[in-house]
């Protein structure tokens, strides 16, 4: 199995690392949008949506994405840039004195295990290790030695209706709410602006908290020194952060009246989150090498296992599919 690629786009961001990596881009591309009915039709249709919304949002990477548009010359790289259909199981614990981040990322579409990269990024604040695909503007997980290291994990579902068979009604109706949204970026592009411009784990905890954001996400959030860990949590209604248990899939920690988490896996909703979560925590000592990575808290979805330490800068990757682990164990 190849390692994880590390690609240096210190001097140009995301569009040097689409041009760099053209090819892998349009893979990423095609593995997302085949995955769908009709996906190029509907890439035709709706970049033109995607790029009205993400304009009113104020994200302040625009400009990346419009030059990654053309340089993929292809329809659908604003669409995936709106997209926001994920799950992950994320703990941060103390390793030896200083805290440490772990996370899967499950994502439906085939192939995303077998493109992942790590882009070494820099900013204003410093440099960062970001795990993503070569052609995306956001950041999903990342770590910025001697600063924090942080990750998204989606937050569950806004429920209006009750009955099963109206769940496409609170999916329209969510996706509504944010598509006529205006000046609030998308989570992941607030991620990568406290990579960016935060020089502390508290710098980063307080625009995470505070930064406005298209949709309800929950942020995890490790410094350099013990104790320093943060579950953020952020809906319509403010934000909450946890200290202590910060541990988390695709659900609230303390209250889900009205919300439904997230599946990634077997089970019911509630049922799966408390069982990827139990899974977590009952994780003994620090496994070397991802050996954490076990259902259920990898499953069919899985695309991406990571393990962070901001205080030593370690990073350590790896691509999954359905039949699991498809790249080398990478240490970064």
């Amino acid at each position: 199995m190849k390692k994880v690629p590390l690609i240096d786009v210190r001097a140009g961001g995301p569009p040097s690392h689409a041009r760099q990596r053209r090819r892998q881009a349009l893979a990423l591309r095609e593995a997302c949008l085949g995955w769908l009915p009709c996906g190029g039709l509907l890439a035709w249709l709706a970049d033109p949506l995607a790029r009205g919304w993400l304009r009113r949002s104020g994200s302040p990477f625009l400009d990346e994405i419009e030059a990654i548009s053309r340089t993929l010359g292809r329809p659908g790289v604003w669409l995936l840039h709106s997209a926001y259909a994920f799950g992950c199981t994320a703990l941060a614990d103390e390793g030896p004195g200083r805290p440490v981040l772990r996370r899967t990322l499950d994502w439906p579409f085939p192939g995303l295990g077998r493109l992942v990269e790590v882009a070494r990024q820099r900013g204003s604040a410093g440099e960062f290790l970001n795990v993503t695909w070569p052609g995306f503007a956001g950041a999903l997980t990342g770590v910025a030695p001697g600063r924090f290291a942080a990750s998204i994990n989606q937050a569950p579902m806004r429920r209006r209706t009750k009955p099963a068979w109206l769940l496409w009604l609170d999916y329209a109706a969510n996706s509504a709410t944010a598509f006529l949204s205006s000046g609030r970026p998308p989570p992941e592009h607030v991620l990568r602006l406290a990579f960016e411009t935060c020089a502390s784990f508290d710098e980063a905890c307080r625009l995470l908290e505070t930064a406005p954001v298209a949709r309800p996400v929950l942020f995890l959030v490790t410094g350099c020194s013990s104790g320093q860990r943060a579950l953020i949590e952020r809906d319509d209604e403010g934000s909450r952060t946890y200290r202590d248990t910060t541990v988390i899939a695709n659900a609230w920690r303390d209250h889900s009246n009205g919300w439904q988490p997230r599946v990634c896996g077997e089970g019911t909703p509630v049922e799966n989150n408390r069982k990827r979560v139990a899974a977590m925590v009952a994780i003994a000592g620090h496994p070397a090498d991802l050996e954490w990575a076990v259902p259920p808290v990898v499953n069919t979805f899985t695309r991406l296992v990571v393990e962070m330490c901001a205080a030593s800068g370690r990073l350590i990757v790896a691509g999954w599919e359905a039949e699991g682990r498809v790249t080398a164990v990478t240490k970064i």
